[in-house]
């Protein structure tokens, strides 16, 4: 696979690439340092054959997020990540409406980053746990036990808004059948992908619906129509 790396500091690339490495002995990489760059790499021939683009939020020559677009809009197919300083909920909420598949805090820790790129990577989206612990009015709010402690039903957002904003179909095919009492490797047999991928998804999942384990995400489950 090849992976796009844009980023204006040689030192994250560099450390990037060597964590990302770890995907397999295929990977390979393009990378940008500027908007000129990134402009050339997704305009070039080869990237059409481009698996993912992990793009720095502020880099010389860009303004807001136009590279984002530019980038979402010319490789609708690629999932595009971003990397960035920023710990902003808003920032990240704009950015995952206009596309975006993955929003990396870079104070995070390069394992967490990986299992972030192979979520995306699988079809997921990945959301920073921040996020998921904002009220609806954007203020700041402790992470809740368990789903039963959520908002009431009449809050700006429900938990079935919610979560068929953050999940993906994939996500809600796993969560369909953890409702069914399957173990992980029914459940990657029944879907036709690995047991890594689906620990994967089921952490992606219980981010979302800010439970601890599988009995919590079952009955967080009966909240959501049609499961």
């Amino acid at each position: 696979m090849r992976i796009l790396i844009a980023d204006d500091h040689r030192l994250i690339v560099e450390g990037v690439k060597l964590k990302l490495a770890e995907l397999g002995s295929d990977t390979s990489f393009v990378t940008a340092m500027d908007m000129a760059e990134l402009r050339e790499a997704i305009h070039s021939p080869e990237a059409s054959s481009l698996s993912l683009a992990l793009i720095d939020l502020a880099m010389p020559g860009v303004q807001g997020s136009e590279h984002l677009a530019e980038v979402i809009e010319h490789l609708p197919q690629v999932p595009v990540m971003v990397l960035s300083g920023s710990e902003d909920g808003a920032l990240m909420k704009s950015l995952l409406a206009m596309g975006v598949q993955g929003f990396i805090p870079k104070a995070y820790s390069p394992d967490v980053m990986l299992s972030a790129v192979r979520l995306v990577l699988s079809g997921g989206i990945y959301v920073p746990p921040l996020m998921l612990q904002e009220r609806p009015d954007g203020a700041a709010s402790a992470p809740a036990p368990s789903v039963a402690a959520q908002a009431p039903a009449n809050a700006a957002d429900s938990l079935e808004e919610r979560l068929r904003k953050l999940l993906t179909e994939r996500q809600i095919d796993v969560l369909r059948l953890l409702s069914q009492g399957k173990p992980n490797k029914l459940i990657a047999r029944d879907l036709g992908i690995s047991e890594g991928t689906v620990k994967i998804h089921l952490a992606a999942i219980f981010r979302a619906l800010n439970v601890r384990n599988r009995v919590e995400a079952v009955v967080a489950s009966r909240r959501i129509s049609g499961l």
